[in-house]
């Protein structure tokens, strides 16, 4: 599979980059010198993103967050001493991660989950919490070297008060407390589902 840049890109790089929705792949005309066919691989306009995901089937729900249901909030800190009340925070969108380390798929979508914080940096009405199975200092240890923008929190506590047995889970809760999306698992629409649910939500308040 080759780039639009010249470049051959091996099979998890051009993997990696189908699971996120933003490509797409077709085979070219050409051959390689081993007589297999060619494929490009190419971004897709934002209206082409759109209607990719507008095409697929919404991700899997998780069994832990029914929609539309009143969330029961928790309160938490996260490994920077800020404190967040969930139990108070009717008004505010409030969009959960939970996932732990060694989880490879929870890792693979943190480079879109920091996409996605930085889409509403400048709206104090949205606030992402990952709730993590690790301590504080294995997280202090791994965003050396993988940053994650969501407010992390060491909540193997908080996930077993719900019942999350897979990872990665995600929960969107709406200005009136109540649960507007969640999901099990990754998919390539996945976080189209949770800015769209974030969006959804900040238009009804």
């Amino acid at each position: 599979v080759r780039g639009d840049d010249g470049m051959v890109y091996p099979y998890k790089t051009w993997k990696n980059l189908m699971l996120t929705g933003k490509y797409a792949i077709k085979k070219r005309g050409t051959f390689t010198d081993s007589g297999t066919p060619e494929y490009l691989i190419y971004q897709l306009s934002e209206a082409e993103q759109e209607a990719h995901f507008n095409r697929i089937a919404k991700p899997r729900a998780s069994d832990s967050f029914k929609e539309g249901e009143e969330f029961k909030g928790f309160k938490a800190t996260d490994i920077n001493g800020k404190k967040f009340d969930l139990r108070e925070a009717k008004g505010k969108v409030i969009v959960l991660n939970f996932w732990f380390i060694n989880c490879p798929p929870c890792k693979q979508e943190i480079p879109q989950l920091n996409e996605l914080v930085a889409a509403f940096k400048d709206n104090p009405n949205v606030v992402f919490l990952a709730i993590a199975l690790d301590d504080r200092f294995a997280m202090r240890e791994f965003i050396k070297t993988s940053p994650f923008n969501y407010n992390l929190v060491e909540g193997r506590p908080i996930a077993a008060k719900y019942g999350v047995k897979g990872y990665p889970t995600h929960v969107v809760i709406d200005t009136a407390g109540k649960i507007k999306f969640s999901t099990l698992g990754l998919a390539s629409n996945t976080i189209h589902w949770i800015k769209k649910s974030i969006n959804e939500s900040l238009a009804s308040n």
